[in-house]
């Protein structure tokens, strides 16, 4: 019997597109944009505010505020939800900022009256990643292509990882523009495997930072990464810190070796596609090591200052 899924995280519904069971799913969050079937899928839940009308520091400002009165940063249609009435709801345990998070679960499981199974992912790094993968191919009957897929992703992230390659650079990754987030979870892990080193290390969650600090780790490049972002409303969101006399101090930024990628297709979200990130990093980072590497066209810019 087909399962009725709903997925509160837009990687899980990357995943299930890709092990061929995107037909079971039956309800998504406003952010499954990926792939383009997922955007025809009913929304079960949406956010509480527009973050597309408002600048970084509106936003985060409204998530601090929203956190401390206890208000709801995600909006649980409930009617649409019942209307979907799923057997499997795949949530995670990353990050209550990110996507729906404990909450939004507990409500959703306590309208439902055939209360769910409910498959919570928390990956940290690229293993727990693929391991996601495969924990959800086992739960919808689909372990062969999972096992396939994390294989295929194996092989991608080896190439990159076990290159001979030149001296690695310090690089400085960017989460959040105002105020300032350092890039955790994945990404330092990522820097590592591209020849890089980051300032903090793998596993750990994105932390706030001063741009003094950003001064003492001496960054040799900068990548631009914040939550949910392209490259356009990156860079246009960046304007407000590159003015900043502080940081045009940096010897990253004096060099021109500042880069905006399109943190919300390749390094956001946990899913496949955080192996192009990868890639893309390693372009960024030793872009003579890894020019034979092929990366979508849309996935990185250089930002120069005259």
């Amino acid at each position: 019997m087909p399962n009725r899924i709903v997925s509160f995280l837009p990687s899980a519904t990357e995943i299930l597109y890709e092990l061929g069971v995107g037909d079971q799913i039956v309800g998504v969050t406003h952010e499954c944009n990926y792939p383009e079937q997922a955007k025809s899928k009913p929304r079960v839940i949406h956010s509480s505010f527009d973050p597309d009308t408002m600048t970084s520091q509106e936003i985060d400002n409204k998530v601090v505020d929203l956190m401390h009165s206890g208000k709801d940063i995600y909006i649980l249609d409930e009617d649409m939800l019942k209307k979907a009435n799923p057997n499997l709801i795949i949530s995670q345990g990353i990050c209550e900022v990110c996507s729906p998070y404990t909450k939004e679960v507990n409500r959703a499981v306590s309208i439902l009256h055939n209360k769910p199974e409910v498959l919570i992912l928390d990956p940290k790094n690229l293993e727990n990643i693929l391991d996601n993968i495969i924990t959800i191919g086992n739960k919808v009957g689909k372990t062969k292509e999972a096992e396939k897929l994390v294989l295929e992703l194996q092989q991608r992230i080896q190439y990159v990882n076990r290159r001979s390659i030149e001296p690695p650079k310090r690089v400085l990754c960017i989460e959040w523009l105002d105020p300032l987030f350092i890039a955790g979870h994945w990404v330092p892990q990522m820097v590592e495997m591209a020849s890089g080193i980051p300032p903090n290390c793998s596993g750990d969650t994105s932390i706030r930072m001063k741009i003094e600090e950003a001064i003492e780790h001496e960054p040799d490049l900068i990548v631009l990464m914040p939550c949910g972002f392209n490259i356009k409303r990156t860079i246009l969101e960046y304007e407000k810190l590159s003015n900043n006399p502080k940081w045009k101090s940096l010897d990253a930024v004096k060099n021109n070796e500042v880069y905006a990628v399109n943190a919300n297709e390749y390094f956001s979200k946990p899913g496949p596609r955080t192996v192009t990130g990868l890639e893309i990093l390693a372009k960024i980072i030793q872009p003579k090591t890894y020019a034979d590497l092929t990366i979508p066209n849309d996935s990185f810019q250089k930002i120069t200052k005259n």
